[in-house]
């Protein structure tokens, strides 16, 4: 398989990452994020790699030169994500938790409440597949959790299938926080 075919299905694989049919539901928090990377990619790091790939290619030989060798290749990875971002945010609907107030049922930017059978809480905010961090309580909405929650109540009881198997939750409270 040569380079140029390889390249195209990293790039597919990378577009793919949304399920077809669903919406791409960001906060704006995490629209802002990505603008902010695809903006500092552009026009801070993308700049500095192509003037080091100019310097390192007129130093002769490319076949052996390590900096143009390692930095064509960073340059290959920015514009990679730069694409992917841009196509992400072009496909993007914002949805702002701050105006979702009053609501009693679990949507999108729902920051929920949960009991575990093991008597432990969580609590997790609902955000898109490119916020998500546990480490934070943030999760995919699409996740099996996230899909688990939409449309519950407060007193709701849901199965939710994990990779451990099968295991029943409780919702205990429902919010919807600003970003």
């Amino acid at each position: 398989m040569d380079e140029t075919s390889t390249k195209q299905k990293k790039d597919r694989a990378e577009d793919d990452l949304s399920p077809k049919g669903v919406r791409n539901c960001m906060t704006p928090g995490g629209y802002a994020t990505l603008k902010e990377e695809s903006r500092r990619l552009l026009y801070d790091e993308r700049p500095k790699i192509v003037e080091i790939v100019s310097w390192a290619a007129g130093n002769g030989d490319r076949s052996e030169n390590g900096d143009y060798i390692y930095n064509k290749k960073r340059l290959r990875e920015i514009d990679r994500r730069v694409r992917y971002l841009t196509k992400k945010l072009e496909s993007t609907e914002i949805v702002d938790p701050q105006k979702q107030q009053g609501l009693e049922q679990v949507f999108f930017g729902a920051t929920v409440t949960y009991i575990r059978e093991d008597n432990s809480e969580l609590t997790v905010t609902l955000v898109g597949v490119d916020e998500a961090d546990f480490s934070k309580g943030k999760i995919n909405w699409l996740s099996p959790v996230g899909q688990a929650l939409l449309k519950t109540r407060v007193g709701s009881i849901v199965k939710v299938r994990t990779d451990s198997g099968t295991e029943t939750i409780e919702v205990l409270n429902i919010r919807y926080l600003l970003d």
